[in-house]
């Protein structure tokens, strides 16, 4: 770690970890030679340490100006990184504020008053703010853009374009994401100056815990009934996933019949409704959380067993994004599809290179049913599958 050496007392006094991840061994000098940077790396890697410790070390809390932006997509997401940095710049003069959509902005205005070292936020109210003249980019050298698939993509391109431009013309910018396709590496580098390439795979990465893939194969009409007898299995702590929020919306009182340890989460919830259903989930009292990946976007959740594809996902990027949630820290988990027959064909070119194997629910349990994997030949037929479903309420 010979990063370290390079790093104030402070930080090195509250580094605790063994070892480094292969993102931060990679990506942390780099950012300290004030390179730019486009890094991939799965979720749960270390991403965010491996961009907030440059910066901790770069900026100046001394100086009564904001010198670093971060952005992220969601809510969610902008308050754990500040939650990282708040505790690493204890005992130091950094100071972090977030900027979020949700909240009040007046609020928010009188804390950018003081002159934070560091803001992270979400791009519409960032805007909000730099309309407002309340929030001054010239000053900013360091910009982070978290999840940066999704901040680069159109929907927020040219606003995160044109924060970049604001920024200090000798600025540093940082692309981090679990997937980078080549469309957003390419509008990255539009942004950029000459940025370094990194990326960290699975196999990279030496602590992962064993994460078995598997799936269930169900009539669509049954996906409800079999996550509700998913949800009272012992143990289990599940992050579920549909492709759609309408048709999440219409199955949220059929999944909750007869008292079902589940909850939804969506993106037009308010912030307090999300805050007690994740603390909710946290404390057990939830066993699985169904989400799109939109609402899911940010969430930091540990120890959990299952990731849970309802809905079979539209590309590789999306099932990796999901999947890599569980197995976390060297902790073992399993990601687990609901496959209904119309689906077959996409499931198969997705998870072939993951092996998945099938099971059965029945009786209440879920267990290996045809030893085949889903890349070989067919599966067993309809009518067995069938009959694993759960019954009706």
């Amino acid at each position: 770690m010979s990063f370290l050496d390079k790093m104030d007392d402070v930080l090195k006094d509250k580094w605790q970890f063994d070892s480094e991840t292969p993102i931060q061994a990679q990506m942390i000098p780099e950012m300290l030679s004030g390179k730019d940077v486009v890094a991939e790396s799965p979720t749960g890697t270390g991403k965010t340490l491996a961009y907030v410790l440059p910066i901790l070390q770069r900026v100046d809390g001394k100086k009564q100006q904001t010198q670093a932006l971060i952005m992220a997509p969601s809510q969610e997401l902008s308050m754990q990184i500040v939650n990282v940095i708040r505790e690493w710049v204890e005992g130091t003069d950094i100071t972090v504020t977030q900027l979020i959509g949700g909240a009040n902005m007046q609020r928010q205005i009188e804390k950018l008053k003081k002159k934070p070292t560091i803001v992270v936020g979400t791009p519409g109210r960032l805007v909000e703010l730099v309309k407002a003249k309340r929030l001054k980019l010239h000053d900013i050298r360091y910009i982070v853009l978290d999840e940066g698939d999704q901040l680069l993509a159109r929907e927020y391109r040219v606003i995160v374009k044109n924060l970049i431009d604001g920024a200090h013309e000798d600025r540093q910018v940082v692309v981090v994401s679990a997937t980078i396709t080549d469309e957003i590496e390419r509008v990255a580098q539009q942004m950029m100056d000459n940025p370094i390439r990194l990326k960290v795979s699975l196999e990279d990465m030496p602590s992962s815990g064993k994460v078995v893939h598997s799936f269930v194969k169900t009539e669509a009409r049954d996906k409800t009934d079999l996550l509700r007898g998913l949800s009272h299995l012992p143990a289990i702590r599940a992050l579920a996933f549909m492709n759609n929020v309408d048709q999440l919306r219409m199955k949220e009182m059929k999944l909750q019949y007869n008292n079902a340890p589940i909850a939804v989460l969506y993106s037009s919830m308010t912030k307090f409704e999300r805050q007690q259903t994740l603390e909710d989930f946290r404390k057990g009292e939830i066993r699985i959380l169904i989400a799109t990946d939109l609402a899911a976007r940010g969430l930091d959740i540990q120890g959990l067993t299952h990731v849970i594809h309802v809905d079979v996902p539209h590309t590789t990027e999306q099932y990796v994004h999901r999947s890599g949630r569980t197995g976390r820290a060297g902790e073992d988990g399993e990601v687990l599809t609901l496959l209904s027959y119309h689906e077959e064909r996409t499931y198969k070119k997705l998870a072939k290179p993951f092996k998945p194997v099938q099971k059965v629910w029945f009786k209440g349990k879920l267990t290996e049913g045809n030893s085949k994997t889903v890349s070989g030949q067919k599966d067993s037929n309809k009518k067995d599958a069938k009959k694993s479903q759960p019954k009706k309420k």
